[in-house]
């Protein structure tokens, strides 16, 4: 039997209590091709499309302070758009469809590491289902 990669995950088990956009959605820059005067947008190698990232919060009260944020990555044709927010918080409630877990090993100062998981997203929506269109056009997650 062969382990996927990219773990799909739902949305409920990564994110039992929500989640919150605290970021824009940017542009992910490729650190290997951008030079001081240019940025590069990294390109997903499995898709070819450009990436894309945007900070979120989980609201796990459980949730120790160095994973309270995170970054959800989007491959997209498209800079994605994020759900409106309702203007009941300054933060936007936010539902990740499509949403992948790549595992790997974070080093944390000389001797320690843990493992640590990279998040990738098709698209995402507010809570309660999608309003209009897709938010990221037209993507396709990759780890």
């Amino acid at each position: 039997m062969a382990m996927p990669r990219k773990l799909p995950v739902d949305f409920s088990v990564a994110f039992p209590h929500g989640a919150y956009i605290v970021s824009e959605v940017v542009p992910i820059t490729d650190f290997n091709l951008s030079t001081a005067d240019k940025k590069i947008q990294q390109i997903d190698t499995d898709t070819s499309l450009p990436m894309w990232a945007v900070e979120v919060v989980d609201a796990d009260p459980e949730a120790k302070k160095a994973f309270r944020t995170l970054t959800i990555k989007f491959a997209a044709k498209v800079q994605p758009v994020p759900p409106g927010n309702d203007g009941a918080s300054p933060f936007t409630p936010v539902v990740f469809e499509g949403l992948t877990a790549l595992p790997y090993i974070e080093e944390v100062g000389e001797s320690f590491r843990r493992i640590a998981w990279s998040f990738r997203a098709e698209s995402m929506s507010a809570p309660g289902g999608r309003a209009g269109k897709p938010s990221t056009g037209d993507s396709k997650a990759a780890a």
